[in-house]
Parts: C-alpha cells; sequence; structure tokens
C-alpha cells in the first residue's frame, strides 16, 4: 500500500484537527510498514487528544472488540466507564449495524477508516460523532488493535460551523 497518496487522500477527509493531528502520528509511526505495531505508540506524544482516544483490542480468533482503555471524554458520552467492556456491551440502539461494519472495516482492510454520525448511542442523538479508526498490527500483518479518536459535537454546533463554511 503507497501510504504517501493514500495517506493524503485519507487525511484530506478528515475534518477534526486533533484527527488529522493523530493521524499524521500514526502515519509517522509506520516507518514505512503497513501500520505502526501498539509499541510504536506513545501517549506523552499524544497528549492533548488522550481524553478522546481509545485502544480496542481484536481478538484474532473471535474477532471480538474489547476496550482495553477509553478517554474520559469517552466515559462521559456512554454515561459509565467502557475500559475492559466489549463493543457488543453497548447500547448502540439503531447503530449497532454501523458500528459494526466501521469496526470491521478497520479490522478487515487494514486500513484507517473514519466517518461521521448523529447520535452516537441511544440518548445522544443531540451529537455529532466524528470518528477514526487506525489499525494497529504486533506482527505487521493482522490487526490486533485499533488505535481511535472519537470527537463529539453538538449537532446545533456543527449544522452552524457547516453553513458558516458554506458562506464564506
Amino acid at each position: 500500500m503507497d501510504l504517501g497518496t493514500i495517506g493524503n487522500a485519507f487525511r484530506a477527509q478528515l475534518i477534526v484537527p486533533e484527527q488529522r493531528q493523530l493521524f499524521d502520528y500514526w502515519l509517522e509511526q509506520t516507518r514505512g510498514r503497513v501500520m505502526p505495531a501498539r509499541a510504536d505508540i506513545s501517549p506523552a506524544r499524544i497528549p492533548r487528544l488522550l481524553s478522546g482516544i481509545s485502544l480496542v483490542e481484536v481478538n484474532a480468533t473471535s474477532r471480538r472488540c474489547r476496550f482495553r482503555l477509553a478517554g474520559t471524554r469517552l466515559r462521559e458520552i456512554y454515561d459509565r466507564e467502557i475500559t475492559g467492556l466489549h463493543l457488543d456491551d453497548l447500547d448502540w440502539g439503531d447503530k449497532e449495524d454501523y458500528w459494526r461494519a466501521a469496526y470491521g472495516r478497520a479490522i478487515d482492510e487494514a486500513k484507517p477508516a473514519q466517518g461521521v454520525v448523529r447520535g452516537p448511542t441511544v440518548h445522544k442523538e443531540h451529537l455529532i460523532q466524528y470518528w477514526l479508526k487506525l489499525p494497529l498490527s504486533s506482527d505487521g500483518a493482522v490487526v490486533d488493535m485499533l488505535l481511535c479518536h472519537d470527537y463529539f459535537m453538538p449537532a446545533s454546533e456543527a449544522a452552524h460551523d457547516l453553513r458558516a463554511a458554506h458562506a464564506g
């Protein structure tokens, strides 16, 4: 995979500056490989992003995903600590298929994935979530962890930002 061309195109799709910063850091850590390993990622290099960061462990056999670490902003969104929980422990409501596909795409394709969704969980319909999933691999081939960043914004602010961007 040519990370230069693909990386530029992918980066151009990222709306949130913090996600561009994390993507640039992830890309730097690939060091010519398809993806970095968890050991290549240092929280000390991205301190400003930590509240929206999660590390999601991928079970090689069952493909079941578990939050190995979740930032404080995620605790606020899910109204509880999610570190240690599996993806299917969360109440996604009608977004369950969406989230399974989002995580699955990053794992199956071993490539970064990003998106935007309104109402990330049940009772959070007033929020817009900008999400980023970056694959990590211990052996350089199979995704065994995802480095994720989630940014949340009230839907009313997101609509205002979009109107302002189109007016300028």
